[in-house]
């Protein structure tokens, strides 16, 4: 079974509305963290130019990643510079740590 991680940096103010809407598409589990950094957009007005922003990590089955991104993007875009990034990577193995079982060899 093909598995991919998804990871969005996106608009702290928009992370709990993103949120929701993941549940409603009923993603098993995610994580987010706040962050600070830059890229596109910087803080200017701050010695470190950082903006605070939350990350969004979603391990996901391939069949699912175009429905995920397109709630994040929908949810998380105001149009506006800093409205973030998302990254969708391959996943080699994911471990179930409370069973010891590699879920990518799992057809289930």
């Amino acid at each position: 079974m093909e598995f991919r991680k998804i990871t969005a940096i996106i608009r702290l103010d928009r992370a709990e509305q993103v949120e929701h809407k993941l549940k409603a598409i009923c993603v098993p589990g995610m994580s987010c963290t706040h962050v600070k950094g830059y890229g596109e957009y910087a803080n200017f007005y701050s010695s470190d130019w950082k903006v605070e922003h939350a990350r969004l990590e979603i391990f996901t089955k391939a069949g699912q990643v175009k429905e995920i991104v397109d709630v994040i993007l929908k949810e998380a875009g105001t149009g506006t510079s800093g409205d973030g990034i998302i990254a969708v990577l391959p996943v080699e193995h994911l471990y179930h740590i409370r069973f010891g079982t590699d879920a990518t060899e799992n057809e289930n």
